[in-house]
């Protein structure tokens, strides 16, 4: 948006919201306050720092119509049969291919989202729940200066599946790519305030 707001949205489970520096300390709401302290981003509506996480979203609640959330339920308890494939499939982020990030970005806190993701995909898309989980923390990982490759063609499906045989046409690039013309962009423009995506 031209006032310096970045959202980006793959259409399926990831949100990122980024702002212009001009917005540091001038926000509050679900997204904190952009003051560079992570420890009040969980500031109520009434301006008091807690550390729950329900009492501080549903402080933000728009319409009174709705219902305040509730503690939810331990996915993997409420499907106990799902909780072996998702540690299983989710040691990923706590394995060699990870290694490199793991003085920079703690893998523990996105191992147990991880999990907990991959355990609530019950009824279809427990793949996408759980490749957008080991994305998010390979996203922290390239944030904090660390590449990980860390797709392949038997995990969260490699761009070389897509391509035809005998051509080259699609590439995983695991640290994003430089602006280039694309269908989507026959300019071959790009916005440049937008983080390197895998």
């Amino acid at each position: 948006f031209k006032n310096g707001l970045i959202v980006i949205w793959d259409k399926k489970t990831t949100l990122m919201i980024k702002l212009r520096s001009t917005f540091k300390g001038k926000v509050c709401g679900l997204c904190g306050n952009f003051d560079g302290n992570i420890k009040n981003d969980f500031t109520t509506r009434n301006k008091e720092v807690v550390v729950d996480p329900l009492i501080f979203g549903n402080s933000w609640q728009v319409s009174p119509s709705c219902s305040s959330a509730q503690t939810p339920k331990d996915a993997c308890t409420l499907y106990s049969h799902r909780q072996a494939w998702a540690v299983k499939h989710c040691s990923i982020i706590k394995s060699a291919v990870f290694e490199a990030c793991y003085s920079k970005v703690d893998p523990q806190q996105y191992f147990d989202a991880c999990v907990r993701d991959t355990c609530a995909c019950n009824s279809g898309g427990d793949c996408e729940c759980f490749c957008s989980a080991v994305a998010a923390y390979a996203a922290a990982c390239n944030e904090a200066g660390v590449c990980v490759k860390w797709r392949t063609p038997t995990i969260c499906v490699f761009c070389d599946y897509y391509n035809p045989d005998g051509q080259c046409e699609w590439h995983y690039k695991p640290c994003g790519r430089s602006c280039m013309k694309t269908c989507s962009n026959p300019s071959g423009i790009c916005y440049n305030q937008l983080p390197a995506l895998e």
